[in-house]
């Protein structure tokens, strides 16, 4: 069965996308080519037995079976050995890759704790967009009774857009919790209202 989003975008978001875009070929228009989940896990990835666990949830969020990846370089600072095991990760296209986006904007992101939205600013010169979830049980799909260690996990979601505004429309198109760059400080944080009142207007505030 063709997932819910993929059959969205080619009925509506396409068009939708042409006309704030102000694109005249549909074939212009930014697509996601594919989605990379991974999931790094240092000293842990040399146990055999957490490595597999950590295999078996990602395996589980992305429906998909994960590789196992290895470190190209020996740093001595890090205690990493070039060709020892690293993390887990999983490249997710077609129909897979839209059931994942799908869990992960309605389901996964709602359920952080305190969340407040992405930022709109982790958009790369390739106009490809990242981002970290530093819970991985916000996935419905991991059993937390199973769990033996919360890890974080970095997402990558790789388009053919050829302008940051062009991938940032896409995910607004695909109902991306985004926070614009006018809510946010230069140092990362939310700003505050520093709006000041006379003393007529605070008590017209009050009452």
């Amino acid at each position: 069965m063709t997932p819910r989003l993929k059959t969205a975008y080619e009925k509506q978001m396409i068009s939708n996308l042409m006309s704030k875009l102000s694109l005249k070929n549909k074939h212009e228009v930014p697509k996601i080519n594919k989605i990379i989940l991974n999931m790094g896990l240092g000293e842990d990835a040399s146990d055999g037995k957490k490595l597999k666990a950590c295999v078996d949830d990602m395996a589980l969020i992305s429906g998909q079976k994960p590789v196992i990846t290895k470190f190209k370089k020996s740093i001595s600072n890090f205690k990493t050995r070039k060709g020892s095991n690293a993390g887990v990760k999983v490249t997710l296209r077609s129909n897979r890759m839209y059931e994942f986006l799908d869990r992960l904007v309605n389901i996964a992101l709602p359920r952080i704790k305190d969340f407040r939205g992405l930022s709109s600013n982790s958009i790369d010169n390739s106009s490809n967009y990242s981002f970290g979830i530093k819970e991985h049980i916000v996935f419905p799909e991991v059993n937390f009774d199973k769990v033996d260690k919360i890890r974080g996990l970095d997402i990558t979601i790789v388009t053919t857009s050829k302008s940051k505004k062009g991938t940032l429309e896409l995910l607004k198109e695909f109902n991306f919790p985004l926070i614009s760059k006018k809510n946010w400080g230069n140092n990362g944080k939310k700003k505050r209202n520093t709006k000041k009142f006379k003393k007529d207007e605070v008590s017209k505030e009050i009452c």
